[in-house]
């Protein structure tokens, strides 16, 4: 529970009833949850600060992990079947896809094999290291399918750090921004932490996620405690995702 004597609140504390939109709980499919009892214990965690419902995102991700509609759906199936063996009737959720902006990109765009977060909304990714050079093509074609593009990690994208006009481009560009959870503390670095805050001040973000792939992942989210100020930067972030996708 929060404890308002504290000066600092704990993140986990402000998430009773959210959604989380980005995560790697499907077993075996990806550099996630490796199996379904991997993915049982993630959810059986989550549940303890009230996080119930997901939007599973393993990657699509050419020559790495290719990824389908059928592969994820028969993953789906598998942890459904077991969430019901262990009557943890609570728990709700949907499948989806983190896709990476690479050279198929736009061929499974066209053909209809992408998995949207929910009905308009697509999750999307790309290097850390370089833009990828088809960025701006796909994009066009992600709003021409009709689709908002929704940008993972922002804050994560070594090329992006020192260039805040690009954020700003993109941003002009129709792209949402998805912030991790994990950047809101050290532990991705402190200079994604430096700009993830930065585009919080910025009015930037517009989704939360957790991204969480392992128990390692989760328990460092359990650890992080927010300021006042963050608390105030971070609370709208968290109630907008919860009304644009937790139905």
């Amino acid at each position: 529970m929060i404890n308002f004597f504290s000066r600092k609140k704990h993140l986990v504390d402000l998430l009773e009833g959210f959604t989380d939109i980005h995560n790697h709980i499907l077993p075996g499919i990806d550099d996630g949850a490796k199996t379904v009892k991997d993915s049982i214990e993630l959810i059986r965690q989550f549940s303890e600060f009230g996080v119930n419902k997901f939007i599973m995102t393993p990657h699509i991700m050419h020559n790495y992990y290719d990824n389908t509609p059928d592969t994820i759906n028969n993953a789906q199936k598998l942890l459904q079947s077991e969430l019901v063996k262990k009557e943890m009737h609570a728990v709700k959720f949907a499948s989806a896809a983190e896709h990476m902006i690479d050279s198929n990109f736009e061929s499974i765009l066209e053909e209809k094999r992408t998995m949207p977060l929910g009905p308009d909304h697509i999750l999307i990714e790309m290097s850390y290291l370089q833009p990828p050079i088809n960025f701006d093509e796909a994009i066009t074609a992600v709003t021409h399918h009709r689709f908002f593009p929704v940008l993972a990690h922002p804050e994560r994208y070594n090329f992006l750090l020192n260039r805040t006009h690009r954020y700003a481009e993109l941003k002009e560009q129709g792209i949402l921004f998805q912030l991790n959870m994990l950047s809101l503390s050290d532990y991705y670095g402190k200079e994604v932490s430096k700009v993830a805050y930065k585009l919080l001040e910025g009015g930037m973000i517009d989704f939360i996620g957790s991204d969480v792939h392992n128990l390692n992942h989760l328990n460092a989210l359990k650890n992080i405690a927010l300021s006042k100020k963050a608390v105030q930067l971070v609370l709208p972030i968290i109630e907008k995702t919860k009304e644009t996708f937790g139905s």
